[in-house]
């Protein structure tokens, strides 16, 4: 820290300081790369489990292995510095692997939802350059179609039962295995067992550097694209050096690792975290609360994060009230904004299950790796978002400047600190307006996001200024969805917006003015739905339609979504599939 640094802190002290109790103000970070923070776990716990899959487990020295052998496979079909994998997969030991191995070789792997369309894969690929990727042979079809125009050179093809215990790989083809069609010839296709056995040991030293991307992870804009997040190693380093401090995580702790790898919090918290404090990471490759209630009764894990529909999930799930639940030591919950009755009801939950623990709530986004800043283990404050991260700092800055506000204040909440992005991949524009150099000589990252802080430190989030929606813990991306509603030939125009839903938080919803000739109802409102999902991820489908004559509009001639969204449209014929 600069000289200058040091006399701003002085001249504003950071008022949260005060609520850390035994967590250090400042935190060591590593001068590694993420693979060079997993050897260095591996050697000091080679034997400690580093995941369990379903029964399945690997310990930190087999894991180092796994990755040193798919950095081989990797190298040898021409990955190398500088080049791009694309992991389309759910929570599992491939995508862990595979994205550690990317690493070692200096790679920069991009991570998408595995249920991306054709479209949305073609533009992942267009935008990132991958040169090969890695799914599962059930969503084989989407990739397929996304690579005549953008060709891959491999395709790496993986299956949920090759790590599954014997037992369960039997159950597995026979309910879910048989459903999945074959793959046809295909002289790009390599299956991740094969190709993983017969790859030679790693002979090359790892590359890259602390300042090297990491990472490549999509999130949200004003455009109809969402935006390719450049993560470094030295952002991943440090926002899991804080968040397993803040968790007061140790090697003989479990996370369950419910939030995907292409989701910031799953990879950043749940996996990294977790790998580098030498804990164990319960791998969750889709989630249902019937899931987590198995999970939680046989392998009692100690720490479970989580957006809020995953907390009501489990709440509305018989089988945990005759679980225990002592095992639980810190819940954290973030992503959206936590329902009051919610917490409530997960607090009341745990405590007739035996457990003693808080649903706390945390602030965080995918330009910061994920958390940022959370509720102290020791210090609960009602409503708020808690306080940030060592080395992390927060403040709340008048709406369009860099000027600070008063505590108490409402605007836009601003953070600096060593886990913020390097910036958007191939977009300067987005980049210097979301990173500015303010007065102090840091650089701050402009959120987008509405929020106060109070005398002592601690946020308040009030809302997004970016219009995005968050639905059942997933980004969705208004501009993106009308952008598909209007490729339909009955549209001439269309609004969506996120509607208050205590299950999924907001609700997508739709509202279209038909051409002329177009009548609207049902039967068109149908039809609309599956024209979108035929072209977005299922959580960015509209849940609802309904048509109007006309989109309201601001004084400046903007459609006006929120006033859309608060009166659920005047006049309108629609379904809710």
């Amino acid at each position: 820290m600069g000289e200058n640094a040091r006399t701003n802190d002085m001249q504003n002290p950071s008022p949260w300081l005060a609520f850390y109790g035994d967590v250090p103000a400042h935190l060591d970070y590593p001068a590694v790369t993420l693979y060079g923070a997993l050897a260095a776990t591996a050697q000091r716990v080679p034997e400690a489990i580093a995941w369990d899959f379903f029964g399945t487990s690997a310990s930190y020295r087999s894991l180092l292995e796994s990755v040193d052998r798919c950095a081989s496979m990797l190298a040898a079909r021409g990955l190398g510095p500088g080049s791009c994998l694309l992991i389309s997969m759910p929570t599992s030991p491939q995508a862990v692997i595979a994205f550690y191995a990317a690493n070692r070789l200096g790679a920069r792997p991009a991570l998408i939802h595995p249920l991306s369309t054709a479209d949305e894969i073609t533009r992942y690929l267009d935008a990132t350059g991958a040169t090969m990727a890695l799914t599962l042979d059930a969503f084989y079809p989407a990739l397929a179609a996304a690579t005549p125009r953008l060709p891959l050179a491999t395709i790496l093809l993986a299956r949920i039962a090759d790590y599954l215990p014997p037992l369960k790989r039997v159950g597995f083809w026979i309910t879910r295995g048989r459903k999945i069609a074959s793959v046809p010839a295909d002289p790009r296709v390599a299956w991740w067992t094969d190709a993983l056995h017969a790859a030679p040991a790693m002979a090359e030293p790892p590359r890259g550097t602390p300042q090297d991307t990491a990472a490549i992870l999509f999130s949200g804009g004003t455009t109809s694209l969402p935006k390719g997040i450049l993560l470094s190693n030295r952002a991943f380093i440090a926002q899991g050096t804080q968040a397993a401090r803040w968790c007061r995580l140790s090697g003989s702790d479990s996370m369950l690792a419910i939030l995907p790898v292409f989701h910031g919090f799953g990879l950043g918290v749940c996996i990294n975290a977790v790998l580098m404090a030498g804990g164990k990471s319960i791998l969750v490759p889709q989630f249902s609360a019937a899931i987590v209630a198995e999970l939680l009764r046989r392998k009692r894990p100690n720490i479970l994060v989580g957006v809020p529909t995953l907390f009501d999930a489990l709440t509305r799930d018989a089988s945990l009230a005759n679980t225990d639940l002592s095992c639980l030591k810190v819940c954290f919950c973030g992503a959206d904004t936590l329902p009051r009755v919610v917490k409530e009801r997960f607090e009341a939950m745990v405590a007739a299950a035996g457990g003693d623990v808080r649903l706390l709530e945390g602030y965080g986004l995918t330009e910061a790796v994920t958390g940022i800043m959370a509720m102290p283990l020791d210090h609960y404050r009602e409503g708020s978002i808690g306080v940030p991260f060592p080395d992390m700092l927060a403040k709340i800055c008048a709406v369009g400047s860099i000027d600070e506000v008063a505590p108490g204040t409402e605007g836009e909440i601003c953070i600096a600190g060593p886990a913020l992005m390097t910036g958007y991949l191939d977009d300067a524009a987005a980049t210097a307006q979301a990173l500015r150099v303010h007065a102090d000589g840091r650089t701050w990252l402009h959120t987008g996001d509405l929020g106060r802080m109070d005398d002592d430190g601690f946020f308040y989030f009030t809302v997004r200024l970016k219009r995005m929606i968050k639905s059942s813990g997933f980004n969705v991306y208004p501009a993106q969805v009308e952008s598909v509603l209007r490729e339909h030939p009955a549209v001439a125009d269309a609004c969506v917006a996120g509607v208050a839903d205590e299950a999924q938080v907001e609700r997508v919803v739709a509202w279209v003015v038909p051409r002329p000739g177009s009548a609207g109802g049902s039967a068109l409102a149908e039809e609309l739905i599956v024209h979108c999902r035929h072209k977005l991820i299922k959580w960015s489908c509209p849940r609802e339609v309904h048509f109007v004559d006309g989109l309201p509009v601001t004084k400046v001639g903007k459609v006006d979504y929120r006033a859309l969204a608060s009166r659920q449209s005047t006049r309108r014929e629609g379904i809710s599939p």
